[in-house]
């Protein structure tokens, strides 16, 4: 370090701590030895369970001189250089502290350290490097300060070697002075405080001298901390003194806006009173009190920090220029990369266990206001609509204990937090956010059961606690579940600091979720954090996620009728590239199911620097029941989705994204809802391209004139009059959520009656005639050339009824072997999503089924038949609509299974429904066991459709030739080998066009108005 530390006083005490720290000897194989500019440290070896990689251990670094003497309440000063091996095999001293906490904290949090001394002579850190770390090696370094109220905490509890062995990275852990040693200040030259924020800095500035001897970059550091340590992080993001120092930064349940981190200046002046009493001089004199304080003992001033609780960060003009909420607002900050996370019960158990023990056997709501008014200082008038956010309907003491527990959660840690997630996304710095939400089962019997995944929960978690094999133990007891989260955890936390994503190493540059999961309501930021679905059936979305995850699917869903948000996914580097192309995704599941994290645009917006935006709208009941009338028209999520539309195109602008450059896209009902859009005189100018995967308009079932029959089966299953639809509506509305998902799972959506009357079977709530979103039925409107004419694809895959559909509507496809009866009978029963009469059923199924006798294959040519009726031959009438209005138009088929389909699906199946989104999606690109193959075509699909988000036109530099669908009718066949064919189905579209000629051209729609 460079000479301008030095003070004259400290000579001789460096001397004598050379002499005893330092000793001569060589390194050997398990004692390693790295020079540093100071002179050469000698430390250990240690290993983890589960990997082989041995770690070089460092323990006790000096990076300052002791902060004694003349050094007590002042800058941290460098280090004289010393002669031999200095030992860095034992832990360092901690930090004066009241060291009870010790035992305390590790019988509640079942974690045990070795004995430690207190001394103030604390300045050190630990180094955990891989065995193979040399100079020149530049691994990413991860600096760790610690937590503990400013007041407690060690670098030694944390034990960094599992996450340096199985991440290859430097882990660093940093002791800093606390209490009355680290915030002292008399408001003055003379003592300006800050010490601990001090000590920090002058750890990384050690750290940017000297790492690399340990083999660490010094250009790739990464700071990050829990409580106190992530607040301190968050502040060496806002101090002008770490310029350069740091490269990215994670704060865990931590934020510097916190309040009550700062005392109202007329606590610290009565402190000063206080001291200066003790010291028998005056509070004004603040040389006087300084050496009346550094006399003192470290006993002494521990004594005094207890009776003085206003000593804590303050606005000194060097570290803090200013408050940290106004350098946020003025983006006076380093614009790092950040993480910022919470913990779902940051209030639980261990905070206030310690502050009203009491307050976790249950509280009225007396006892809850008056600890509101006393521990946040919120004026009496004020706690009434404080009561009213979070008790109202309230009456238990055990509910009332759980609001109060959430109330403080959220003050101390879930706002600061989303509000610094917010100014830092605002000033173009990448974020991303995570809540924990798991409870370790080695504290069942330590925490109550109430308590769900308390503050530093998750710690354990991020050092792989469960792999330590040393005497600091951290995770004694771990599941082989929360071993693998572990390792999840750790792998994030050192992906960022490797490259400042979260993402593993198959992950594009440029990646950012602008707002993670960070959700964004039509009008106005509302939540982060959990994201609820909209209101639907919970088994059917259980059942869908188990068979598409192979039952691997963890987080569970959880839905709301609160839930018109929508997921916004932006390339990194916005500052450089605005105006980017937008595209909307819209989420499938027959308009009863689905969400909008269901399709994550991570990989599409990185790959292909556009911004994804996926949206989620009202489904079933709420999305779509209908009235016919005024009273209820319908259509309730079309208009969520236009709604959407409208919010892009106020606000996309702001995320990076061009409003002018909008691509609509989705997946089976959500293409079917594209369609609708291209449709509707509503959302004229809010798109100018579309996009739709197996789904159109023209799907018999899904869109209707309209829907009065399933709005009497409503009825009656809701126990309302249908006397008039004013009568009906008011009755529903009365009825809970509950109550509403009762009635819809009584109405068995999705599922066909293979044994009663399929005219009175309704497995959809469809889309309707509505006079608004929706003038005329699509084939009409399409017919009239009275549409949005933008530029379309429109696709299917090859077998859109391969296994997926059939299993989750109940075909009894295993019921017997098939023949041409068996088969008549069941395009019959499939009347409501195919709408074939009885009269006309055997004449399909002679058409598919007539020239083999073989069951195997009757049966693989009936699902080829319900395919072309529900999906390929609506398809390619509707590109043919849009062909002859003149509009570029282009058509695909998707004939590729992804490695990663459900073990159930047999391996004939090639192309089912949805398969195609995994690529569109780039899926592949992340997944660790993805074949060359499967990824290439990923990012072959990301390509097509982002080309064509930009200009209209899928083609490109490198991709094969995609031709315009015209009256040659030339599409593309993607898969293994991709490649532009013709003629997609024509002869099987030329059979159902001429079969149903005379369906397409039944009565139109009555016009006079008919209630209920």
């Amino acid at each position: 370090m460079s000479g301008e530390w030095v003070h004259p006083g400290q000579t001789l005490i460096w001397a004598v701590w050379v002499l005893a720290a330092a000793t001569k000897g060589p390194a050997t194989a398990d004692a390693p030895a790295r020079h540093t500019n100071l002179g050469w440290v000698q430390g250990t070896q240690a290993s983890v369970l589960g990997n082989d990689m041995l770690v070089n251990v460092f323990l006790g670094v000096p990076y300052a001189a002791p902060p004694v003497g003349p050094l007590r309440f002042a800058k941290p000063e460098p280090l004289l250089p010393w002669d031999g091996f200095l030992n860095a095999t034992s832990y360092p001293k901690l930090c004066f502290q009241n060291s009870e906490w010790l035992f305390t904290d590790q019988h509640i949090l079942k974690v045990h350290y070795p004995k430690f001394r207190v001394s103030e002579d604390c300045l050190y850190l630990n180094i955990y490097a891989p065995a193979h770390a040399e100079t020149g090696s530049k691994l990413p370094v991860m600096v760790w300060l610690p937590g503990g109220a400013f007041e407690t905490g060690s670098a030694s509890i944390f034990d960094g070697s599992a996450l340096a062995s199985y991440e290859d990275v430097l882990v660093v852990t940093i002791q800093y002075r606390l209490g009355i040693f680290g915030f002292f200040n008399t408001g003055d030259e003379h003592a300006r405080g800050n010490w601990a924020f001090m000590d920090q800095v002058a750890a990384l500035i050690w750290v940017q001298e000297n790492i690399e001897f340990f083999g660490g970059d010094p250009r790739c550091v990464t700071i990050f901390g829990e409580s106190a340590g992530a607040i301190s992080v968050s502040s060496l993001i806002l101090s002008p003194m770490t310029k350069g120092l740091f490269h990215r930064a994670i704060m865990e349940s931590g934020v510097a806006i916190i309040p009550y981190l700062k005392a109202p200046d007329y606590e610290r002046n009565d402190d000063l009173q206080t001291i200066a009493s003790i010291c028998d001089c005056s509070a004004s004199d603040s040389v006087a009190l300084l050496q009346c304080l550094r006399a003192k003992s470290s006993k002494e001033l521990l004594s005094i920090n207890q009776k003085t609780k206003s000593f804590t960060r303050v606005v000194d003009g060097l570290f803090f220029p200013n408050e940290p909420l106004d350098l946020l607002a003025q983006k006076l900050f380093h614009l790092v990369p950040s993480i910022i996370g919470v913990n779902n019960h940051e209030c639980g158990f261990l905070l206030p266990m310690k502050e009203f023990p009491e307050i976790l056997w249950g509280s009225n709501k007396s006892l809850a206001l008056q600890l509101i008014h006393s521990v946040l200082h919120i004026p009496v008038q004020y706690l009434y609509l404080v009561a009213n956010e979070y008790f109202h309907n309230k009456h238990s003491l055990v509910d009332i204990r759980n609001r109060f527990l959430d109330l403080l959660g959220d003050v101390f840690f879930v706002i600061p937090g989303l509000v610094t997630a917010q100014y830092h996304t605002d000033a173009g710095a990448p974020v991303y956010f995570y809540e924990f939400q798991h409870r370790p089962q080695c504290l069942k019997d330590r925490k109550p059961s109430f308590v769900k995944a308390d503050h530093t929960d998750e710690i354990r978690f991020v050092f792989g606690g469960a792999f330590l094999k040393g005497n600091i133990v951290m995770f004694e007891e771990a599941t082989e579940e929360e071993k693998g989260l572990s390792r999840k955890m750790m792998r994030y936390w050192a992906n960022f600091a490797r490259t400042g994503r979260s993402t593993g190493s198959k992950a594009v540059p440029y990646l950012h979720y602008c707002l993670f999961v960070l959700q964004t309501h039509f009008w106005k930021i509302t939540s982060l954090l959990q994201q609820y679905r909209c209101s639907q059936n919970a088994v059917l979305v259980e059942m869908t996620s188990d068979l598409i995850s192979n039952g691997m699917e963890t987080v569970k869903t959880k839905f709301s009728e609160d839930c018109l948000y929508l997921n916004i996914y932006t390339p990194a580097d916005l500052m450089k590239r605005s105006r980017l192309p937008v595209m909307v995704w819209i989420h499938g599941g027959a308009l009863l199911m689905g969400g909008a994290s269901s399709c994550d645009g991570l990989v599409l917006s990185a790959h292909e620097n556009v911004v994804v935006v996926t949206i989620q709208y009202r489904l079933g009941i709420w999305g779509f029941f209908s009235t016919g009338d005024e009273h209820s028209r319908g259509n309730w999520g079309h208009l969520d989705q236009v709604a959407a539309l409208h919010w892009v195109q106020e606000n996309i602008a702001n995320f990076g994204g061009d409003p002018g450059s909008v691509t609509i896209f989705g997946g089976s009902a959500g293409a079917e809802s594209v369609s609708v859009l291209v449709l509707s005189p509503l959302a004229k100018n809010l798109f100018h391209r579309a996009i739709s995967e197996s789904g159109v308009a023209l799907i018999p079932g899904l869109v209707k004139k309209d829907s009065k029959a399933e709005a009497k089966r409503i009825a009656a299953f809701a126990g309302c009059k249908t006397i008039t639809s004013a009568v009906l509506v008011h009755c529903l509305r009365q009825k809970t959520e509950d109550e509403l998902l009762e009635i819809t799972q009584k109405m068995n959506f999705f599922t066909l009656n293979f044994l009663g009357d399929p005219t009175k079977t309704y497995p959809f709530l469809p889309t309707v005639v509505d006079g608004v979103l929706l003038p005329k039925m699509p084939e009409e409107m399409l017919a009239e050339k009275n549409f949005n004419t933008v530029p379309y694809i429109v696709g299917i895959n090859k077998q859109e009824f391969g296994w997926i559909l059939p299993l989750l509507m109940g075909f009894p496809l295993t019921a017997g072997k098939m023949d041409q009866e068996m088969a008549t009978s069941f395009v019959w029963k499939s009347y409501p999503i195919l709408n074939i009469p009885e009269e006309l059923a055997p004449v399909a199924t002679d058409k598919y089924l007539g020239g083999t006798h073989d069951p195997v294959q009757k049966k693989d040519l009936l699902l080829d038949l319900i395919a072309d009726r529900l999906f390929g031959v609506p398809s390619v009438n509707t590109a043919r609509y849009h062909r002859d209005a003149g509009v570029p138009t282009y058509m695909y088929e998707f004939q590729y299974r992804p490695r990663f389909s459900s073990e159930l699906k047999s391996k004939t199946v090639i192309g089912d429904h949805g398969d195609e989104q995994s690529s569109v999606f780039g899926i592949p690109v992340l997944q660790d066991g993805a074949s060359e193959e499967e990824i290439n075509l990923s990012k072959m699909m990301m390509k097509f459709w982002a080309n064509f988000a930009r200009n209209g036109n899928p083609n490109g530099k490198g991709l094969p030739h995609w031709p315009a669908y015209d009256q040659k009718e030339e599409y593309l066949q993607i898969g293994v080998n991709t490649q532009a064919a013709e003629k997609l189905k024509s002869e099987k579209v030329a059979f159902w066009n001429e079969l149903l000629s005379q369906e397409a051209t039944k009565k139109a729609p009555r016009s006079k108005h008919v209630e209920l």
